[in-house]
């Protein structure tokens, strides 16, 4: 058995990647699923859909490695983090959609929270801020809009999970109703510095704690899969949030070591050892992963929109054909005008926290076509990055050497308008496949098939390093510009 089977269900498709004993991609399988609108700021998924398309991706990427179930020793599974499903613990079924990390419905239930003064117990105790980002929020408003569910929950009748949750309770057909670390963190439930559900903070907001998962490490026994999905059972062994994952591929296991992985969102995690830092700068405090039973903290920067924008400049505004058309589009721009987007499309996310404002475009002109559009919607990914790390900074840390991952980070042209706006170095990992590639180390260390965190760092190679060549008049230029356009967009 010399391959780790890698679930990445992420926000737009799932994903399934093979790595050999050597920890090389052996092969990779997508499926895109659709996206959900039923109100503006509302993002749902079927959770029909995120099942499916693991199981369909698994069997087809054996299937293109031409190995069998047999050959493999362990799955690991990383997933789109805080979003929300209720299921019933007796058939299985969800009763409602899943709510999406994105999804900004529970605006009023966190304002409400705030007035009456519970954020910083909040903060203090989970390390986030009252969001509707996260997943508590999102559980209490299923509760109260979903006919009887309530009182199902009441009865022990309904279970809750984020995605990896879910996915472990099918797999094993649900014999295992449990979650990892990192995911735990994210619901607003789960107290960091005490390793357990807050009881306090589930009675706010009406949730019974018997419908929360068991919390386990990252490296763990999650139990196995049902024969017949793969052909025979297989061991889940690892587990991670695709950011935590992010951060373990990218082999970020120092206090101090950073980095920004470019999805749908952008997400910034700064290693902080066994210290939770407090931010006085509005970021967030996390588990980076767990194992052995000792978490490790981080800082984390959260951007609702990055990869998305490209997304909606080939979906919504029509102007490219596929992501990879934007940097030629960019490298096409007039470099006379200096267009600003703000791609508040779902709120703002760190360090702002506004889930009300949407997006805008400044500096438009007769002259201002799709180049100068796709220009600034690339450069808008670099700027929020900067607003992240100033905040890190502000903190106390961020200093040094950025590593990135995600797909946004093939084009050149970004990662180097990135190095020249944060005035730091780029580093791009020679595996893109960070996320991927943490859960499936999770994985594969837990069976014996790849070394200690030590020996796995050794392996990290860099593809290539954008060093800043942008002067410090211009970047300084350009940073009060966009911070001018994002004062106009909070404000408006």
């Amino acid at each position: 058995m010399s391959y780790i089977l890698a679930i990445d269900q992420g926000t737009t498709s799932s994903r399934a990647i093979l790595f050999d004993q050597a920890l090389a991609v052996a092969a990779i399988a997508q499926e895109e699923f659709a996206q959900h609108y039923p109100a503006s700021g509302w993002v749902e998924h079927a959770p029909e859909d995120l099942w499916k398309t693991v199981i369909v991706t698994a069997r087809a990427a054996l299937a293109k490695a031409g190995i069998d179930a047999a050959e493999v020793a362990a799955i690991g599974i990383t997933n789109q983090r805080e979003t929300t499903l209720v299921w019933d613990r007796k058939t299985g079924a969800p009763i409602h959609r899943a709510i999406v990390w994105q999804d900004r419905r529970t605006a009023a239930i966190c304002q409400r929270l705030k007035a009456d003064g519970h954020e910083a117990m909040v903060t203090r105790r989970t390390g986030l801020l009252l969001d509707p980002y996260f997943s508590g929020t999102k559980l209490a408003w299923l509760l109260d809009n979903v006919e009887g569910a309530r009182e199902k929950a009441r009865r022990g009748d309904l279970l809750f999970g984020t995605v990896d949750c879910y996915l472990i309770w099918k797999l094993t057909d649900g014999r295992v109703h449990s979650t990892d670390a990192t995911n735990a963190a994210r619901t607003l439930l789960y107290n960091i510095r005490e390793g357990r559900w807050d009881e306090e903070i589930c009675g706010l907001l009406d949730i019974p704690l018997e419908m929360l998962p068991e919390v386990r490490d990252c490296a763990a026994d999650y139990g196995m899969t049902m024969p017949e999905l793969l052909g025979r059972a297989v061991p889940i062994l690892g587990v991670a949030g695709d950011q935590q994952a992010a951060t373990i591929g990218q082999a970020c296991f120092q206090p101090g070591m950073m980095k920004s992985t470019y999805g749908t969102g952008c997400f910034a995690l700064l290693n902080t050892g066994a210290t939770l830092v407090e931010s006085k700068n509005r970021l967030l405090g996390t588990i980076a992963y767990q194992l052995g039973g000792r978490p490790t903290y981080a800082l984390e920067g959260s951007i609702f929109i990055a990869g998305a924008v490209v997304q909606w400049l080939r979906d919504g505004l029509r102007i490219i054909a596929a992501a990879g058309d934007t940097q030629a589009l960019a490298e096409a721009a007039d470099p006379a005008q200096d267009l600003v987007l703000v791609p508040a499309f779902t709120g703002l996310g760190a360090p702002y926290w506004n889930a009300e404002c949407r997006g805008a475009v400044f500096g438009l002109t007769r002259n201002s076509g799709p180049a100068e559009v796709a220009r600034a919607a690339l450069e808008s990914v670099g700027y929020q990055t900067r607003d992240l790390l100033e905040a890190m900074r502000a903190d106390g840390g961020g200093e040094g050497v950025l590593r990135v991952d995600g797909g946004m980070t093939a084009s050149d042209w970004t990662m180097q308008f990135l190095a020249d706006i944060i005035g730091a170095p780029v580093d791009r990992p020679r595996v893109l496949e960070t996320t991927a590639l943490g859960a499936a180390w999770l994985a594969g260390s837990r069976a014996g098939l790849y070394p200690d965190a030590e020996g796995f760092a050794k392996g990290w190679a860099r593809d290539r390093r954008f060093e800043p060549g942008m002067d410090e008049a211009t970047r300084r230029a350009k940073y009060d510009r966009w911070k001018l356009a994002v004062a106009a967009t909070l404000s408006a």
